[in-house]
């Protein structure tokens, strides 16, 4: 993927006319820098510094069990469901949340008697809910800070939005796996090690500072680690290196992004786009579903629903503006059609990882995938009945 955007930005810069090849590449970097950008870049660096020191001082682990912990015998897969929403929203990463989760799936499905694809969808779709909401998934970063609401004012709107859905997901795999005779039992929960995770989803609930959210999360890891010897301080300070590295790809690839919309909108092409769609769409409602279609064709293509909303996210901020659409509902349609068109994907990194993990296809999962089918359909609905939502 970063091979594509540094092809794609070389393309760019060439492309562009009227302009000497040094003004070019000025031209590209100031888009490649301007300060909302650039904020989304520190949020990216501290967001991937918390999930790896969190995961590594067993924060992870932890939250696990104590889902496992928590769950009746005879709900095993909508508990997992459960579980795998409770850990995406806490990792913010919904790959990561297959990781922690699939082995531990596969291993119940056959003692528990229960078909492991249907197993499968439910970790994966509750991987998507957590990606969609957490307070450090890329996916809820890039669609606040491009279409400029707080990550608080939009998780509430959206967490309202797909509750229900969430609900139904429960009730329907309670129903599918009604006939599962296994019994769930986790290791011991060490309930400190949840401390940091706790602080960071209460604080951000609270609607402080991203920032301040993710420095004081940071902190609680060492601290906690360290006092229960899970690192040195020495392995809290690798911890997060790890982690800011594992951001360095979907950095470049944010910063590429704003470099060339940079060019874009220098030769006036973001105009002459909103303006095409503007003729087409006549009423806040079309404008909600072009914002939808947008981000959803830029998905498949990318396979990366992250970057789908970087790509469109400028795009959408005018169509939203335009329209007079709140901003909350805009980066709501942004991450929740991007998640639901994403979950779906059989070549998205989620099911190639899931179906690698529980050694099966990736199509035989797509069936059983109802939370990202159903979020999907919740969208559309939201824009056909309610149209425009304001504050």
């Amino acid at each position: 993927m970063l091979l594509i955007f540094i092809t794609i930005s070389i393309i760019a810069i060439l492309l562009s006319r009227g302009m000497s090849l040094r003004e070019r590449i000025a031209e590209f970097s100031r888009g490649a820098g301007q300060k909302d950008l650039l904020l989304m870049v520190w949020i990216f660096v501290l967001a991937g510094a918390f999930a790896s020191s969190a995961k590594a001082m067993g924060a992870v682990d932890a939250t696990v069990n104590l889902a496992l912990e928590l769950l009746p015998t005879s709900f095993l897969l909508p508990g997992l469901f459960i579980a795998a929403c409770l850990v995406s929203l806490c990792m913010g990463t919904s790959v990561g949340t297959i990781v922690a989760l699939m082995p531990i799936a596969a291993s119940l499905a056959d003692k528990a008697g229960i078909s492991l694809p249907l197993m499968a969808a439910a970790i994966v779709g509750g991987a998507f809910f957590g990606d969609n909401l957490s307070f450090i998934s890329d996916t809820t970063i890039v669609a606040t800070q491009s279409q400029g609401c707080k990550q608080s004012d939009k998780f509430k709107y959206n967490f309202m939005l797909v509750l229900p859905v969430a609900v139904i997901v429960c009730v329907i795999y309670a129903l599918l796996g009604a006939s599962g005779n296994g019994v769930v039992t986790g290791e011991s929960v060490l309930w400190w090690k949840i401390i940091p995770y706790a602080a960071v989803l209460i604080t951000a609930a609270l609607g402080v500072n991203v920032m301040l959210v993710l420095l004081m999360g940071n902190m609680l890891t060492g601290i906690v680690g360290i006092a229960d010897s899970s690192y040195s301080f020495m392995g809290w300070i690798d911890s997060m290196t790890t982690g800011i590295m594992g951001m360095s790809e979907l950095i470049l690839i944010s910063m590429m992004t704003g470099g060339i919309f940079g060019l874009i909108k220098y030769h006036g092409l973001m105009d002459r786009i909103v303006e095409a769609i503007a003729k087409k769409v006549h009423t806040s409602k079309g404008a909600e579903l072009s914002i939808c279609l947008l981000v959803g064709v830029v998905n498949v293509l990318t396979a990366n629903n992250t970057v789908a909303i970087l790509s469109v996210g400028d795009i959408s901020k005018r169509i939203a503006k335009r329209y007079d659409i709140d901003p909350r509902r805009s980066a709501s349609l942004l991450d929740t059609t991007s998640c639901a068109v994403q979950g779906l994907l059989p070549y998205g990194a989620q099911l190639l990882m899931a179906s690698s993990l529980a050694g099966i296809s990736a199509l035989s999962i797509i069936p059983y995938l109802y939370y990202p089918m159903l979020i999907g359909v919740i969208v559309l609905l939201t824009i056909v009945f309610n149209g425009r939502r304001s504050a």
